[in-house]
């Protein structure tokens, strides 16, 4: 009897685990960017971290990241950076490097497109 029951319990389990990893892998990259670090300064050169991270299903390629520093409603620069593959799960940091510093305007960092592969 008790045979039974834990076969049924573990039956469920893995049956559970099964469904949850198929269905997630049918689902397309989300991926995020932030950047919750501190902007740094080192000669004349200011550096913004950010944190990339696929959260979807299925992996990415040639994830391109554009960054652009608006000051007194323009543009002034912009930068891009390229990651050639996410998986799922998986996280990447990196840094945008400006002339400028970007505390003194708005900066916009966005996920611009990927590859599937």
């Amino acid at each position: 009897m008790s045979l039974g029951i834990a076969s049924f319990i573990l039956a469920v389990i893995v049956s559970l685990v099964g469904y949850i990893w198929l269905d997630e892998k049918d689902q397309p990259p989300i991926i995020s960017v932030s950047n919750k670090q501190k902007t740094w300064e080192a000669d004349g050169q200011f550096y913004v971290p950010f944190e990339v991270v696929n959260t979807g299903g299925e992996t990415a390629e040639s994830v391109q990241l554009i960054a652009e520093l608006e000051i007194k409603g323009k543009v002034t620069q912009t930068g891009e950076q390229q990651i050639d593959f996410l998986s799922r799960g998986e996280k990447q940091e990196g840094a945008f490097v400006f002339n400028q510093d970007p505390r003194k305007g708005r900066l916009t960092i966005r996920v611009g497109s990927y590859k599937s592969p």
